[in-house]
């Protein structure tokens, strides 16, 4: 037993320096391969370095060479640069030398100019003073008498080329003009029925004028204040005039005097009440007239405002010397158009001007200014284009700047011209004819004038020593000017001035 313990006791002591012997060889092994891999890392990192060091140098050596020739550059370009500016300048120095001795030269050629004009004028002055002495006449008087030559050749030369041009140009634009105003006129056949300032309402009995009349004059009185008219009670049987300038106004008492005939109470409250209802009546009709000539004339009653559609209804009870305005304007319209399609201008702007040209009329009693002027700015209200409006406010001018605006002028001329379109009293017309003569004989030179066809046309007979050729042409269109200015007339007025030379002698 004891020597069995002793066994294990020498196996354990064994095991144990055997397995310390072997652990020291491992840690042995182990250091030394520490070691060398320690020292294999420590040379790779000084390979590492070596190689570092040499290609940080390369790349100083390389960017110092760089740098080097770039500054060699910079140097090269500087003195290019200098090079340039010292030519440049040697350059100016030499253009301002050559300008310098061309303005010495300019200035010497100045004073020779100077010196030449001085003599110049002195030899001028000897030439004038030697050609007075010669001619007896001073320098103003010599000059005066080339001017009046000249001006005399002149007057001739311009006054054969006029005539020229008249007579080439004149038969065929006159022919051609006559041919298409008779091609329209014929298109458009309307008939004209002059209107007067009264209307007769006829009676069933005489009985009717004292009832008319009433007490004390009560009810005519009463007639008299709400329509603004005159009733003319006289002899003729049956009947009574009613007289006012305004035709709405004769409507209106017409119409109430019509209600009140056949009621047969007339008395101031019945009177009132005839008279709204025909007011309310008229002003339907009046609607309907506008509604139904923009209709004849195939424009869309939507796209104009109602109170325009009124205002032009209303022209149907206004007269222009004698002409009702709303079948004038009507014909203007289809005349207007048919020009615009003959001429290639715009055909619905030429119906629509010629249609509106007239409505200041409407409201021109009522409203300061001239009807073109009060139609202008009533369609300019209502929305109208310009060259509408315009056509409205052109159509009494001389030269109108559209050519719908010139056609609706045409129209318009061609409308008021035709027989028994419009009528005139006698005082009117012994009135115009003394204003024609009186405009005529207001010119310097004029010896007499005299106003024939109607007032169609004014002759005027001038002084032959005082007006010449051409100052007689310019006269013609002078008291043409001022006819159209301050008279007022339907159609044309034909100026004709009459130069006559006579020379008397005597045979003894």
């Amino acid at each position: 037993m004891a020597s069995f313990i002793l066994i294990v006791l020498v196996g354990i002591s064994f095991g144990v320096f055997l397995g310390y012997v072997i652990r020291s060889e491992i840690a042995k092994r182990r250091s030394q391969g520490a070691e060398a891999k320690a020292e294999r890392i420590l040379s790779e990192a000084k390979i590492k370095a070596q190689d570092f060091l040499i290609r940080t140098k390369e790349k100083g050596i390389q960017i110092i060479e760089e740098a080097k020739r770039e500054e060699s550059e910079r140097r090269k370009s500087l003195m290019e640069h200098e090079h340039r500016l010292e030519k440049r300048e040697s350059l100016f120095d030499q253009k301002l030398l050559e300008f310098q001795e061309k303005q010495q030269r300019l200035q010497d050629k100045l004073h020779e100019i100077e010196v030449i004009k001085q003599k110049i004028n002195q030899i001028k002055d000897e030439a004038l003073k030697e050609l007075s002495r010669i001619s007896g006449m001073s320098a103003a008087e010599a000059k005066e008498e080339i001017l009046k030559r000249v001006e005399g050749d002149v007057k001739e030369e311009a006054v054969s080329r006029i005539r020229k041009l008249e007579a080439v140009g004149a038969d065929e634009m006159e022919n051609k003009a006559k041919e298409l105003l008779s091609l329209v006129i014929q298109r458009v056949a309307t008939s004209h029925a002059v209107e007067i300032t009264t209307t007769a309402v006829d009676l069933p009995n005489d009985e009717m004028k004292g009832r008319i009349i009433g007490k004390e004059g009560r009810n005519i009185r009463t007639i008299e204040q709400l329509t603004g008219t005159e009733l003319i009670i006289d002899e003729t049987p049956n009947a009574i005039t009613i007289s006012s300038f305004s035709p709405i106004r004769r409507q209106i008492a017409k119409r109430a005097l019509d209600k009140l005939i056949a009621d047969g109470r007339i008395q101031p409250a019945r009177i009132e009440e005839a008279v709204e209802n025909a007011k309310k009546e008229l002003s339907i009709e009046i609607k309907k007239a506008g509604e139904d000539t923009l209709y004849t004339l195939g424009l869309e009653i939507a796209g104009y405002e109602p109170k325009l559609v009124q205002i032009l209804g209303r022209l149907r009870f206004r007269t222009s010397y004698g002409q009702n305005v709303l079948q004038h304007s009507l014909e203007v319209a289809y005349l207007a158009g048919l020009l615009a399609s003959e001429l290639g201008a715009n055909v619905s702007l030429a119906k629509k001007g010629g249609l509106f040209h007239d409505i200041g009329k409407a409201v021109d009693q009522e409203v300061q200014g001239t009807h073109p002027e009060i139609g202008y700015n009533i369609l300019k209200k209502f929305g109208l284009s310009e060259e509408i409006a315009y056509c409205a406010l052109s159509h009494h001018e001389d030269k109108p700047t559209t050519l719908e605006a010139i056609l609706v002028k045409t129209a318009d001329a061609i409308s008021g011209a035709r027989p028994g379109a419009r009528k005139e009293t006698l005082e009117q017309y012994i009135h115009r004819l003394e204003d024609l003569e009186k405009i005529a004989t207001s010119f310097s030179g004029i010896e007499k004038a005299y106003a024939i066809q109607a007032g169609r046309e004014v002759r005027v007979f001038v002084k032959p020593q005082e007006i010449d050729d051409l100052t007689a042409f310019n006269l013609a269109r002078d008291i043409a000017k001022q006819i159209e200015s301050e008279l007022r007339y339907p159609g044309e007025i034909k100026v004709t001035v009459i130069r006559e030379t006579r020379v008397v002698e005597y045979a003894r």
